[in-house]
């Protein structure tokens, strides 16, 4: 049996990301951007099955991912330009008053990056190549023999309906403010906005802040420099 050596496999670098180490870029919301002050990267689960059997149940993962809300936090100006620019958005989507407001969300705004082609249904991102049952990398004892190749799912087409989506992402930067990873957001939609409160009786100037929560199809998270 081979023994790992431990040492072999320590990180060749040891640097800690920060939490004040990001940018964050929704293209359908400019005036929102600057005043941004946190945002998260998603969690995301992976459903389970059980295999029956006579002896016991044999735990095999799921076909489902699940993906938690995209949440940011920013300062609204004083004109509330920023939070009219989500409010807006919202409004577009639910039309609560009339379909005017939704044909108005349609023509309004830079809504995919310049030169992305993912406001058409027939295109959308290529598929992720299928996976073995043995995954990637080495995950196997040494002499295992993992199972054949099982088709994967392809991921599928982002939405047609221009306007209604954005593209998102989110910029990781190192200690010396290079942009090393960057997680990307597709067909990106607002689905709450929190409320403002004033009060005057407030006497430290406290900058108003609003949330907003996002759903979106799905993101990658692409490594954009390796040194």
């Amino acid at each position: 049996m081979t023994t790992t050596n431990i040492i072999n496999r320590e990180p060749s670098k040891r640097d800690y990301a920060s939490p004040v180490q990001f940018r964050f870029k929704i293209t359908k919301l400019p005036l929102v951007e600057f005043f941004i002050q946190s945002a998260n990267i998603p969690g995301i689960s992976l459903g389970s099955a059980q295999q029956n059997t006579p002896l016991y149940d044999i735990p095999i993962p799921g076909d489902k991912i699940t993906y938690s809300s995209l949440d940011l936090s920013f300062i609204v100006d004083e004109n509330l330009n920023n939070y009219k620019e989500i409010h807006d958005w919202l409004l577009g989507l639910g039309f609560p008053n009339n379909h005017t407001q939704f044909a108005d969300l349609q023509t309004t705004g830079s809504d995919r990056f310049p030169g992305s082609t993912k406001d058409t249904a027939t295109v959308g991102r290529q598929p992720r190549a299928p996976l073995a049952e043995g995954g990637t990398g080495s995950d196997r004892v040494p002499g295992s023999t993992a199972g054949p190749v099982v088709p994967g799912v392809s991921t599928p087409a982002p939405l047609a309906e221009t306007g209604t989506y954005s593209d998102a992402t989110l910029t990781v930067l190192n200690s010396k403010n290079i942009a090393k990873t960057e997680i990307r957001f597709q067909n990106v939609y607002p689905t709450s906005l929190s409320s403002l409160s004033y009060d005057v009786r407030q006497t430290d100037i406290d900058y108003i802040q609003a949330n907003v929560s996002f759903q979106y199809m799905n993101y990658d998270i692409v490594q954009i420099s390796t040194t």
